[in-house]
């Protein structure tokens, strides 16, 4: 057999003196190193898993820990009547007005912070469509060992070989893609009939790929970038909408909580006015002039006002703490007792308004129309890239090299400057499909989900345009309701009184009495749900059209909650400013209520 050679160790870059110097057991062993079993799988594999028993253990609600120790009826009676009425004394008072709420929902609303960190994520989505067209540095460094037996003298059994380099790729927004590669390379190989048998090479190589019909082109290649757009701004409209809907969720949830404390002092009162009766009863019954039935027909009539005292004071609890979760105050917590009193009274103003005018406002000013006339503009774009993707594929590939090579670097680098050698190759590549028809499918569906959106853009105007002219009757009706209503009050209390004259001249019975009472609190309550739905009719107005009631313009901000390495990790309690008001400045309310 032939001689063959052996490379000797020698000084240069990338050798590794010793044959065998990295052998596969080296990097099995650091493959395995670097995981218990890189062949099976571990618990870190998986996420954190729950205790068994939490996922699938029923558990029983114990209702007996709570159950209260049980007192005689006759016994109990007078101490349970002083706790219903005396429910709410000895309670903190916070008293706050409209403006107040309003402003309180602006700076610490839950879930208006939600919905405003919801506009930073959509401009990091932004953002990273951007960065699609970052150029990338791709360094790159190696040493490659050949031994390997040959029958061709002229042939190297052995060769070692070491580069290092790096190329920049720079995509093109038309949609090509240009890279410049920059390498060196040292090999040393045993062949007698080599040149040099260490060599020393520079490669300098410039390439450049683009298509020419499907993926061609600035609009087609930044289509992404218009989606993400499209997509940040109705992800703003739909938190402005959120803004407008939770500023118009406390205003009725105040106007609520005002009206049920209003039924509450109702309902007291009818209960003052049945223990009066039952002692004018008693007074009767004991001067001999009403029959003893007399008497329990009064004491049937407190304790059916007691259960309505009940009744009325639940209701307030549970609409303060549908107002106390959407202001989410310190000190007001769901938990805590604290009672809260609206300062801020019902002040009704007939209105004249122009539906059809108000209407045409509405629809130019809702975040929905926005957020369509978006969708519709995505739609469009997306018909062009569909069309575009149903081209066929052609790419035109360049590339020109320039190379060196010589026995020192110094010597490899001096003709890569002089350019002594060089190459260059240019090419077209193609792909048709035959049929096409999924990308034909695709432009369809593209262009019915526009003609979709079109339809929906004119059902949702007509949809804005009903609620708007409802509401604006609504706010009318309200009005006439309101007269209507004190009208009703005024005779119920006539009538009472002289139910209750008739009483002691002995010409009606507690029932009569009891019966214009209640006729009474039913005219009162009417006046309060119709002071309160008047209210309400006018945030829902407000809110049909886009707008906000008491509050100055407001420009909302996004909330971005990450903050600095150095910064406060609290987010900022009023992310809001006021039009024509320095930032930080927290808008309050209109002095009025509307």
């Amino acid at each position: 057999m032939t001689e063959q050679k052996r490379l000797s160790p020698a000084s240069g870059f990338f050798h590794v003196s010793g044959r065998a110097a990295v052998p596969a057991s080296i990097v099995a062993a650091a493959l395995l190193g670097a995981c218990a079993n890189p062949l099976g799988s571990i618990d870190s594999d998986y996420g954190r898993k729950a205790p068994a028993e939490r996922l699938r253990q029923l558990e029983r609600f114990e209702s007996e820990r709570y159950r209260a120790p049980e007192t005689p009826a006759a016994e109990g009676a007078p101490d349970a009547v002083s706790a219903v009425r005396r429910r709410f004394e000895g309670l903190e008072r916070v008293e706050l007005t409209l403006e107040e709420v309003r402003a309180a929902t602006l700076a610490r609303n839950l879930d208006l912070r939600i919905a405003l960190i919801e506009p930073v994520r959509a401009s990091e989505r932004l953002r990273e469509e951007e960065a699609r067209f970052e150029a990338v540095f791709r360094p790159r460094i190696g040493y490659r060992e050949t031994d390997s037996p040959t029958l061709d003298v002229t042939a190297s059994n052995q060769q070692d070989s070491g580069f290092i380099g790096g190329a920049v790729d720079i995509p093109l927004r038309t949609g090509g893609r240009v890279s410049v590669d920059l390498a060196a390379t040292r090999s040393e190989t045993n062949n007698p009939f080599f040149t040099l048998n260490t060599a020393y090479t520079s490669d300098l190589t410039l390439s450049l790929s683009h298509p020419l019909l499907r993926g061609a082109g600035r609009r087609v290649n930044t289509y992404s970038i218009r989606v993400a757009s499209y997509q940040d701004q109705i992800t703003q409209a739909r938190t402005k909408l959120e803004v407008v809907r939770q500023l118009a969720a406390a205003d009725r949830a105040y106007w609520l909580l005002d009206a049920v404390r209003r039924s509450l002092d109702v309902a007291q009162q009818q209960y003052e006015l049945a223990v009066d009766q039952l002692a004018r009863a008693r007074r009767r019954v004991d001067a001999g002039d009403l029959p003893e039935i007399e008497v329990v027909r009064a004491e049937a009539g407190v304790a059916e006002r007691l259960e309505a005292i009940i009744r009325a004071e639940n209701a307030v609890l549970n609409q303060q703490r549908a107002l106390k979760r959407l202001i989410n105050q310190q000190g007001l917590e769901l938990h805590t007792p604290t009672m809260i009193v609206p300062t801020s009274q019902p002040d009704p103003v007939r209105y004249e308004f122009d539906g059809p005018e108000l209407a045409d406002g509405a629809v130019a000013r809702r975040m929905e129309m926005l957020e369509l006339e978006l969708q519709i503009a995505l739609d469009s774009s997306g018909i062009e890239f569909a069309k575009n993707q149903a081209l066929p594929a052609v790419a035109l590939d360049y590339r020109y090299n320039i190379g060196g090579l010589g026995a020192t670097f110094s010597d490899a680098n001096d003709q890569l400057r002089g350019n002594d050698f060089e190459s260059w190759s240019v090419s077209l590549s193609g792909e048709v499909p035959l049929g096409n028809e999924g990308a034909k499918a695709r432009v369809q569906q593209a262009i019915l989900s526009r003609l979709q959106r079109l339809a929906t853009r004119e059902a949702r105007e007509q949809a804005i345009r009903l609620e708007v002219l409802n509401a604006a009757d609504n706010v009318d009706a309200g009005w006439q309701r309101i007269m209507a209503a004190r009208q009703n009050a005024l005779a119920a209390g006539r009538a009472f009184r002289a139910e209750q004259r008739q009483f002691d001249v002995g010409a009606s019975t507690s029932t009569d009495v009891l019966s214009a009472a209640a006729r009474l609190a039913d005219a009162q309550r009417s006046e309060i749900v119709a002071l309160l739905d008047y209210q309400v009719s006018l945030v829902d107005l407000a809110y049909a059209t886009g707008t906000l009631l008491g509050a100055a313009k407001l420009e909302w901000a996004p909330l971005d909650p990450r903050g600095g390495p150095d910064e406060d990790p609290t987010p900022p309690a009023f992310p809001f400013t006021p039009r024509g008001v320095d930032a930080g400045v927290a808008p309050v309310g209109a002095a009025g209520n509307p």
